[in-house]
């Protein structure tokens, strides 16, 4: 306790306060103030001294430890003489574990060394960044650039890894990024992504593949087109069609049988509200589809979250009827926020299906589809989309499937002259390029437990194989592959692109979690807690800051992240870049984020569909963002 006291200024012997060294200076005749809160001994006020008397007070480096009773001791000599107050250097401060930031006791020139640059994430070569925690505040010094040890010291330094006949020029990385303050396995095995592996892919013999999420507000009919078109393509027979309408119409809902395709739990059918993630597939002309209906509640937006990661087109469902677009689009519904979100995970392409145009309030009115494109296209304009390149609008109705395959009756949207859904994803989508020569990285979303353990998700990169061996990340369990299929079609080969399941030995169900990646042996993805990223502030009414904290959605993860930094702001039309403690609504930044546990992410620049997240709060999404750096 004496130590304590002592520490802080305060005398345990004596009456008389002597000001906390790391606090400002004390002025006689005013009330002490200190950069922050009160120590936790300091309840009350400060003890009052007699009239005409003050505590003298010298330099720190002049306190002698046997004088300190007597240099407490208050002075009363008349007129009395105004010490020079305490003053302090950077290196007492630290001696003295001070609980104040050193930046106070820095000039200008000193301050900006040891901030981070606001531009270091445009240089090549990463820089090495510590981050120094005090009691009250985080400070933020960057270290010199060419503090690493030569190439050769660190090679020999660095124990082996089973990687050292891999040179850095075959593999894409760059000898001056070595680094001899790796400490983790994670680090020593994580390798460019642009590692080759060199393999050859015949597609001519295969059909391209494209996951395709249904997105839009609740009740636009989402799953009843996905239904119709597993049936316009031969994926439903007419006879359990109709034994689907024969089961709702029992239940009373005559008007869904369509979207029991796709809704296949008592729970989605009772109450006709999508919850998880719908799976299904069709086979066009020249390619095959993915459907991955996603909900349209708002309180299972983490699900269409995870089915947006996984798709390549998006098909926005707006429902015509006299106010159902308006609810969904300017009341707070889930068009914008869906709209934004896909954006998000990577989506380029995008397809507006207008549908319930055969509804009475609307009856192929096209005024109504015209008022509808004026409203929605600005917005998707806003989100990212290209409205000459990125995005087409067809008039549908899901529930006859006219310009789902046919046109309907020249009486019927005759004013409509481009193509039909399935005319367009087949003929007139633009290809989705495709990365097979890349390492293996299969992003799970789910897994569950079949005579072994079976994961679901998406290959963004690389081909595996039947008994191939590969690693779970971050856990770094090495496994087998034993089975495959792709689209419930079992196959001895997935590539880039495919939505799979994949049987795993080696490792339980539990041990597996969503955001969980399947990884090349040789070149693992990077695992960190702590990174720099660039976001943007969506929907936020106050300031966002330091400690502040929210939900993070990458790929299919999802961890509670806090703001640990805000280093600056970016000016969007200058891209200027400005020192800042805090960022509002509308603005763009660069922050560092922290998470209590590791998970798999990668710099958006290497692997973009690692490198983009979302930021939710409260029900809502906040802030969407890349990452720019891994730092720990």
């Amino acid at each position: 306790m004496t130590d304590e006291r002592s520490r802080r200024g305060l005398n345990p012997n004596a009456h008389t306060f002597i000001p906390n060294p790391a606090a400002r200076p004390f002025i006689p005749g005013q009330p002490y103030v200190f950069t922050s809160q009160l120590p936790p001994m300091y309840h009350h006020p400060p003890p009052p001294i007699a009239q005409g008397t003050y505590p003298t007070y010298q330099q720190y480096g002049q306190m002698e430890p046997t004088n300190v009773v007597s240099h407490m001791a208050p002075t009363s000599t008349a007129p009395p003489i105004y010490h020079q107050p305490v003053t302090t250097t950077a290196a007492s401060l630290v001696e003295m574990g001070s609980s104040v930031s050193l930046r106070e006791h820095l000039s200008p020139s000193q301050q900006q060394q040891q901030q981070i640059p606001v531009d270091a994430w445009d240089d090549e070569v990463d820089e090495k960044v510590e981050i120094i925690e005090t009691e009250k505040e985080m400070i933020i010094r960057e270290v010199v650039k060419n503090d690493s040890p030569p190439v050769e010291e660190v090679q020999e330094s660095v124990k082996p890894t089973g990687l050292e006949t891999m040179k850095p020029e075959n593999i894409g990385g760059k000898a001056n990024n070595l680094s001899a303050t790796r400490e983790t396995a994670d680090e020593d095995a994580a390798l460019p992504v642009k590692f080759k592996q060199g393999v050859y892919i015949d597609d001519s013999s295969r059909k391209e593949h494209v996951n395709m999420v249904f997105i839009g507000h609740v009740d636009a009919g989402k799953s009843t087109i996905g239904g119709h078109l597993m049936y316009l393509t031969g994926m439903v027979d007419k006879r359990t069609l109709d034994k689907y309408e024969r089961e709702a119409k029992d239940k009373g809902r005559e008007s869904w049988y369509l979207s029991w395709a796709l809704d296949t739990n008592d729970e989605e059918r009772e109450k006709g509200k999508t919850v998880e993630c719908g799976r299904a597939f069709f086979e066009t002309d020249k390619k095959h589809f993915t459907i991955l209906d996603a909900p349209g509640h708002k309180s299972f937006v983490p699900n269409m979250i995870s089915g947006a990661t996984q798709a390549d087109l998006a098909v926005l469902v707006i429902s015509a009827r006299r106010g159902e677009f308006e609810t969904g689009f300017d009341r707070g519904g889930q068009t914008r926020e869906h709209a934004m979100l896909v954006k998000t995970t990577g989506v380029k392409y995008l397809v507006v299906l207008v549908n319930k145009m055969d509804d009475p309030t609307v009856n192929w009115d096209e005024e109504r589809y015209k008022e509808i494109q004026n409203k929605l296209t600005p917005y998707l304009r806003k989100c990212g989309f290209n409205p000459k390149t990125d995005i087409i609008y067809i008039p549908v109705s899901g529930l006859t499937g006219a310009f789902l395959k046919e046109r309907p009756n020249a009486e019927f949207g005759s004013w409509y002259t481009g193509p039909c859904f399935i005319e367009y994803i087949d003929t007139m989508l633009p290809s989705i390029s495709r990365d097979y020569e890349g390492p293996v990285r299969v992003i799970i979303a789910d897994k569950y437990s079949d005579m072994g353990t079976i994961i679901i998700g998406k290959m963004e990169s690389g081909v595996v194989i039947k008994g191939q061996t590969l690693t779970v990340m971050p856990n770094r369990t090495s496994i087998q592959v034993i089975q495959l299929w792709s689209d419930d079609v079992e196959v001895d080969k997935v590539v880039s692109g495919d939505n799979v399941k994949l049987k795993l030995k080696g490792i339980e169900d539990n041990d597996i979690l969503p955001g969980f990646v399947l990884c090349s042996p040789d070149a693992l993805c990077h695992v960190g807690r702590v990174f720099d990223a660039e976001v943007v502030i969506l929907d936020h009414k106050s300031i966002i800051a330091s400690g502040y904290s929210c939900v993070l959605h990458i790929q299919s993860a999802t961890e509670e992240v806090v703001v640990k930094a805000v280093i600056c702001t970016i000016d969007k039309k200058t891209g200027n870049k400005v020192r800042a403690r805090f960022v509002k609504q509308d603005e763009k930044c660069i922050m560092r984020l922290e998470s209590s546990e590791s998970f798999c992410l990668e710099a958006f620049k290497n692997f973009p569909q690692m490198g983009r997240f979302t930021l939710r709060d409260e029900g809502k999404t906040i802030a969407i963002g890349k990452v720019l750096k891994v730092v720990e």
